[in-house]
Order: structure tokens, then sequence, then C-alpha cells
């Protein structure tokens, strides 16, 4: 099993060494800030414990090791470190330390030298300060590094290690003329490699300084739970151990900050454990210093590889000086001595780690997921691991739209995955799938088509689920699905795994984030296959909804008036029937729906929180005498936490207007990173601002908090056929829209042709008093369809719209089609799909309760000459 623990207080030690390993690379950014506060002094409770001030003639061997190896440096490095003079020495008052062409026939082409303090300095906390002149040239990688004495958590990087700074390949000019001029402060930590995990940041020195020009002083202040850089007193970057969320129920439901973390065997016990604390940061830790020729970042980056000529005469890295101080304040935490600055933990300098977000608890309510039944899941993308290749959608003669994967020579695995570092779609997020709730009944399935088989016969197909970044898993040869066949090449087939048969085979699947397909790895080139219709399903259950006003009160959650000794009670109105009414007089205010103090009645909204909405309609009767702005407010636990927020933002941004009825809908999801517990809602408010809503008088109606894509199967305007209540229709030109054949695989459609007069728009209309209410679609739903130009217009390209408008075009929303498809224009004799979400609708101003037309067209007045054809139209989940 694999816990998740979050500690109170740090493991107990007394001393941990500061280290330093890895020195990885990777993206990071430059922020500089130089009108910043001056930290150029640490305060006087900094007391100097170790130095070394290299004022000898030789490297004082009371202080440092010589490490003597050829094993590059765990980087692919190409230098042997030795203990010859030639390469570490000390002279005017520096330590130089210098990389040289190898002897001809030497193990590496470089030697070098890489000096260490462990067990002659080793520090828990502190500040360190090194006074260095960089080395330049591509391939030159210097560090100065902590890395762990005891390595209490385990092997590299489970332990962590402390970059304090490092630079590449300074002064290489790239073709624009870019002088490389960074240097980097980074962590290591986390998991056992390849999974581990780092997070840093970039720093370049103002007025384009070079560090290989001249000394400067690196520092890093490290403390419990938080570590801050420094170059010449400049605070550039700050990391902190992670902050965890919690419920009501004391339940770790995410991340405050997403920092650091460790992972670690718990040795009492025998579980893995993540920890979410000071460690692996809270041990003691040594100090290197090296100077490395080549490896995989340098060789990877700016030039590539590596100049002879630059170390034709040596590189050095020269240090000055190293001092490490110790907090007066509180040495056991490294507490109260911090140089810091004003916005030092802003976003320009607080660096996000790679902590694991816990998954909320599971709340046992079952739901199920579709990854890809055709349309994409922008949460779920399609994936190939390590091949290069990119997942493409196709049409398919008998599943219409499906996604297609290829296995070339380089070994991979394909699939859909859920984790950060994949998903590219703005609007897609991390979205773990916990099925624990259905694990009885529940399995994962999908439809499946080879196209073309592996060229290694022999081969075996498997399909592997993960779980928790790959903390669990399940891997099964595709025949032990329920239907006990293997992939034939040119057919269909449909493949199920129960959930209980993945659990049994390791699996976790509380927290479900890949799903992959594929033929065994290092056997596939040449395959070439198609999926759809994947899902981690089960059959639906009921959804947890609260219906605070619906045609009566609830008489849990009565009508409120916190403060101003009114009575809210429900009243007739001529539209509604049964609504609840509030009035506020000069007394200051707010008003909504709460249960009864001391009731205990609270509801949790937790099995809801991604797809849930807040939602009610909402009329004033009579504004307040004086101005005033509108609010939402919602409470949980005893007002522990609260949201507020101006009530326009739950329509559109547009404010209530009297005599109006207008729906307000607020997603859980937007609410929780606002920063409500949505587990013990216990207060809903509605309101003009505090002191401000004298004379009001307001109506409220369906009040709920709901899934609106639960048990929702939305409308299907045209498949095969229009659908009853609704036409196809030509505005103004006077065609009249067919039904024909278009042949395998779309069958009938709907066709629109502008033959004479161009003015005009077409598509589909709903018949005099008929229109479709998709509020309960808002969070997930689309209108979408299938179209393609048959001919095009005969004035040449033109510009393509889609419209879609509420009764009496009351409310209109007007985009270019091609937004419906990632920006890409119809093209002639082509079928696309088009998927426009509902929510970006609603945002625009469209009142989704009351949609009666759908328009796809060429520009006003350019159309004519044009047939196009449309099929598949659905306002409906996807």
């Amino acid at each position: 099993m694999h816990n998740i623990r979050i500690k109170k207080s740090p493991l107990a030690a007394l001393f941990v060494t500061l280290g330093l390993v890895g020195c990885g690379g990777g993206d990071v950014k430059t922020n500089s800030d130089f009108d910043a506060v001056d930290t150029t002094a640490p305060v006087s409770d900094w007391q100097l414990v170790w130095s070394d001030e290299f004022s000898g003639s030789s490297v004082n061997e009371n202080k440092w090791n010589f490490e003597v190896n050829c094993q590059g440096g765990g980087n692919q490095e190409q230098q042997c470190y030795t203990d010859s003079t030639d390469n570490a020495f000390v002279t005017d008052g520096t330590l130089k330390i210098v990389a040289l062409p190898a002897e001809e026939g030497a193990e590496k082409p470089y030697t070098s030298a890489r000096l260490n303090s462990k067990y002659k300095g080793d520090f828990t906390y502190g500040r360190i300060e090194v006074r260095a002149k960089m080395p330049f040239g591509q391939g030159s990688w210097p560090a100065v590094w902590m890395f762990p004495t005891d390595e209490v958590y385990g092997g590299w990087p489970k332990s962590g290690e402390i970059d304090i700074v490092e630079a590449v390949n300074l002064k290489t000019e790239d073709a624009e003329g870019n002088v490389e001029s960074h240097v980097y402060g980074t962590l290591h930590y986390g998991r056992d490699a390849p999974n581990n995990s780092s997070s840093g940041k970039a720093y370049a020195l103002p007025g384009n300084a070079n560090p290989a020009d001249d000394f400067h002083t690196y520092t890093i202040e490290w403390q419990e739970g938080e570590i801050r850089w420094y170059v010449d007193g400049y605070l550039y970057q700050t990391q902190m151990a992670s902050q965890v969320r919690y419920n009501s129920k004391g339940e770790a439901i995410g991340l405050r900050h997403r920092g650091w973390f460790a992972e670690f065997f718990n040795q009492a016990t025998g579980e893995l454990e993540t920890v979410y604390d000071a460690a692996p940061f809270d041990q003691r830790f040594h100090l290197i210093m090296n100077l490395a020729v080549g490896g995989t970042w340098p060789e990877n980056t700016n030039n590539l590889g590596v100049n002879a000529e630059a170390f034709a005469n040596g590189q050095t890295f020269e240090i000055d000086y190293v001092r490490v101080y110790e907090c007066a304040q509180n040495p056991n935490t490294g507490r109260g001595c911090e140089t810091i600055r004003a916005g030092y933990k802003d976003e320009e300098t607080l660096v996000e780690g790679e902590a694991p977000i816990p998954s909320p608890p599971s709340d046992g309510v079952a739901r199920n997921l579709t990854i890809f039944d055709g349309t994409p899941n922008p949460n779920w993308p399609a994936w190939d691991c390590c091949g290069g290749s990119t997942p493409e959608i196709v049409s398919d003669a008998e599943k219409g739209d499906a996604y297609k994967f290829v296995v070339g020579a380089a070994p991979t695995v394909n699939g859909f995955i859920s984790r950060a570092a994949f998903i590219t779609d703005p609007n897609g997020t991390p979205s773990p799938f916990d099925a624990s709730p259905i694990l009885e009944t529940g399995a994962v399935s999908f439809d499946m088509k080879v196209v073309s088989q592996p060229i290694n016969a022999d081969s075996t197909w498997l399909v592997k689920v993960e779980s928790n970044e790959g903390s669990t898993f399940a891997e099964l040869p595709m025949s032990a699905s329920s239907e006990g066949v293997s992939p034939v090449a040119g057919e269909w087939q449909t493949f199920t795994y129960p959930l209980q048969m993945l659990s049994d085979a390791g699996l976790d699947v509380s927290a479900i984030d890949v799903i992959m397909v594929f033929p065994a790895w290092g056997t596939g080139e040449g395959a070439e296959y198609l999926l759809t219709n994947v899902e981690i399903a089960a059959p639906e259950g009921p959804s947890p909804e609260l219906v605070l006003f619906g045609d009566a009160e609830n008489p849990e959650w009565p009508l409120w008036d916190c403060c101003g000794g009114t009575t809210p009670g429900v009243v007739a109105d001529d539209e509604r029937g049964p609504v609840a009414e509030f009035s506020i007089g000069a007394t200051p205010t707010v008003m909504g729906f709460k249960p009864v103090d001391g009731s205990g009645v609270q509801f949790d909204a937790s099995a809801i929180q991604i797809e849930g909405v807040v939602q009610f309609d909402m009329k004033v009767v009579s504004a307040p005498a004086s101005d005033s702005v509108w609010k939402f407010k919602i409470e949980s636990d005893g007002a522990t936490t609260a949201v507020e927020v101006d009530l326009a933002t739950g329509n559109a941004g547009v404010a209530p207007v009297t005599g109006e009825w207008t729906t307000y809908t607020f997603p859980l999801q937007t609410l929780t990173d606002l920063g409500l517990d949505v587990s013990a809602i216990d207060v809903i408010m509605i309101f003009p601002a505090w002191g401000t809503g004298d004379g009001a008088v307001y109506r409220v109606d369906e009040a709920r908090i709901y899934n609106p894509s639960a048990g929702n199967d939305g409308l299907t305007v045209f498949e095969n056929n229009i659908v009853s209540g609704w036409s196809l229709w030509d505005c103004c030109a006077g065609s009249t829209p067919q039904v024909v054949d278009a042949g395998a695989p779309y069958g009938s459609v709907a066709q629109f042709e502008i033959p004479g007069w161009p003015e005009t728009v077409l598509g589909f209309l709903a018949d005099e008093g008929v229109s479709f209410d998709a509020s309960a679609l808002l969070a997930n739903g689309a209108v979408s369809f299938d179209m393609r130009i048959v001919t095009p217009p005969s004035g040449g390209a033109t510009d393509w719209f889609f419209k879609v408008e509420s009764t009496g075009a009351a409310t209109a929303v007007e985009l270019p089609l091609a937004s419906g498809n990632y920006d890409q224009p119809p093209v002639v004799g082509e079928w696309a799909r088009y998927n426009f979400p509902l929510q970006e609708l609603f945002d625009a101003g469209l009142d989704i309760s009351d949609l009666n037309v759908i328009m796809v067209f060429p520009a006003w007045g350019t159309g004519q000459g044009v047939v196009y054809q449309i099929d598949n139209v659905e306002i409906a989940n996807f």
C-alpha cells in the first residue's frame, strides 16, 4: 500500500548535511527585479560556523575530500576527477579548479577536480555563501551544490539535493547573437529515477554582466521548510515545502502551495509514504564543488557538444571563499534570521515544485468517465510516450471519429493520460479518476481496430493502467479481457477489463491517470491501430443534489435574513408561480438560505466538485435606493471557509436588470479554487453590498446545488433526419434545405444551398413555442455538429460563421466557425467536427435556457453558389 502522510513536525535529526547532486537543467525562466529592497547585508544573528578563505598554499584537506573517479558524475560527463595539483590548487587567496585536456589514450578526454566536505563540514540549515568566478565555453559545467550526508530517505534523489549555483556553456553565442550568461539554482527530490522531480530557476545578472568575467557572490538561506537563493545579495528565488489543503473532516484534498515532497518506505510499517513537510531537506548535507566537462545538460544546450578549443589551455573555476553561517535565533530550524524583501513569495520569485497533489478522499459516489467517444476529453489527451508521433483523429467508416496510434522504430507505449506534463489544451486539467466506488461493477473498456500488426509476429498486445503518477499499475495481455480475444487486423473489437481484475493485479483504482494499449515494449514497430469509446464506467448511480427552492421552501434550508429583522417569504410571481421573496430595509443585512442554528445541517458537494454548480434564477422587483453592487456569497463549516463574488460573475459579467428573471451559475470547481471547502456548505447568500441595499426587493427561484451533467442526454437536433419540433431553415433567400444521402459513413444529412440571392443565413430553427433548455448541460455541454463544403461559393473563399440564438433573438452569439475546430477553417470536400462549449456561449451572453436557432453560414452576402452539408447536430455533454 502507498500511503500519503502529512507530518506535523520534521523527522528527528540533529545534523544533516547540505547536499546537491545531479545538477539538472531543464526549462527555467529568468526573472530579474533590480529595484527591489537591498538584501546584501544579512542580519547580525547569522553566526559564522565554518569557512574556507583559501588563504593557504594548498587545498585544506581538513575541510575537503578529493573525489577520484572516471564515473562521469552520473550525467555522462567527459572528465576524470583527480587529486592532482594540476586540477585543484590554491594560489593568491583563491581555489582554482581547472579542467584540462587529458593525455592521449586516457579513459576520458579531460581531467578536472571535485571536492566535497563530507564528514568535515556537514550542516542542517543555515546561510551558505560562495564567492566565485565561473569558467566559460561550450561544454563547461561548474557547480557548487549540496548532497545528503546520511541519505536517510534513500538514494538519489529521495534524500534530496540542493544546487546553490551552477552554469553551463557561459559566453557561447547563438545565431542571433545572444550570449549565454545565466546561473541556476535547483532542488532535486521525490521518487527514484527516472520518475525523479526537480524545480528551480535561472537568473541573469544585471547589465548583461557575465558570471565568467568577474567574481560574484552566490548564496542560499536554508531553513526548515524554505530555501532562498541570492546572487550578489539579490533574492531571486524562493522554494518551500508543500502545504496541504484539508476539508472540514481533516482529509487532504489538495495543496495550498505545491512545493517539494519526499517519498520513502516507513521503517515501522514497511509502507511507501508520500510526505509533505520539510523532508528531505531536514537532514545534514555537505558541500560539493566541481567543474564538469560535457554531460547531458551542457552537451544538449546552446551550441551542443563540447568545444575542444575552449578547453585547449584549460578552463578555471575560481572560488574566493566558502562561508557557512548558523542562525543564532533558532539553530534547530534556521528560522529568525531571514534576509528577505517585499514580494519574495510572489509569483515571480516563489517557484512551484512537483509534489503530487493529494486526491480528495473517495466520496463513495459512483460516477463514470468517458475519455474518448469521438470527441477529445481535454483532461485526458491521447499520448505517445516515447516514439515521437502525435496521435491523430481520423474518420472510420464504421465508428466515425477515432484516434489513430502508430509505433515506429523507437520503442514506445500509446494511450491516454491525465498528468500535468502532458496536457497542452488550455481547457484541460489533470483529473485522476477515482473508480473505487465502482470497483465491483465497473470496468475499463474500449473499441479497437488494428490497421496493421507489428512487423514482429511474436509481439504481444498489452493493456496497462496506472494510478497516482505511476505509483501503482496493472499490466495484462489484451487477451485477458472479458471477451477473451486478441486483436485481429481489420476488425473492430471491444475489450473490457473489470476494475476488480485490475485491482487484483496491483492497481490502486482511486486515482487512475493513464490507460495504455500497445504492443510489448520494443516489439511494436509497424503497428497502426484505432481506438474509440474509451471509458471507465459502471451503471449510473445517483448524483448528490440540494434543492434550496423549487416550487416551495426547503424546510431544512429556510429563507434567511441575517440582521435586518425581516421574514422572507414565499409569494406568487406572475411568470413563475411560487418563488422566494426577500426585502431589505434601512438596517444593513445579508439574505439567502441557511439551516437553523444548531441543526447540524450541511451539504457535502465533494462528489460533484468538478462538474457541479450552484445555480438559481433571480429577479429584482425593486432596486436599492442607492447605487449598489449585488453579491453572491457561500460559506461552509460555520464560516471556516467562504467565498464572496459579484453576482454578475454568474451571468457573464452582466448585472441584474430590474424586472427581468436571470439565471446565475457558479461552478463548484471555481468556488473551490477560490478557497471554499465544498464538503460542508451551510450558507448561501444573495444580497446588495452591505449597507447599500435599503429598498431592495428581489425574488429567487429554482435554487439548487447539483451536477448538471448527471442523467441529462441533451438534444439531438439532426441525425439522419430533423428532430420533431425543429426544421431546416433558410432565413432570407427562399431556398428549401433538403435531407440527402451523403454516402457512408454519414448517410442522410442536411444539405443547404444558396443558389441565387446571397444575403441569407441558414441552419436549424425550432417551431413557434419550442426551445431547448441547456442549463443542465452548462458545465460540460456543447453545441456540436459535423459539416463539409460540397461546392464553394462562386465568388471564391469566404469566412464562415456559427451563430446561435434564444427565442426571438433576445440573446445571440456569433463566432467564426473555425473556432469550433481548433481554429481550422473548413476545407472543401472534407468533413470536420465542430464543438462550441455551452460555458463559452453562456459567458458571451447567450441565454442557454431558451435555445431555438442554430445557424452555420458563409459571411453575409458572399455565399452565392455554395452547397454544404451538416450532420449529427446535438446539444449535449461532450
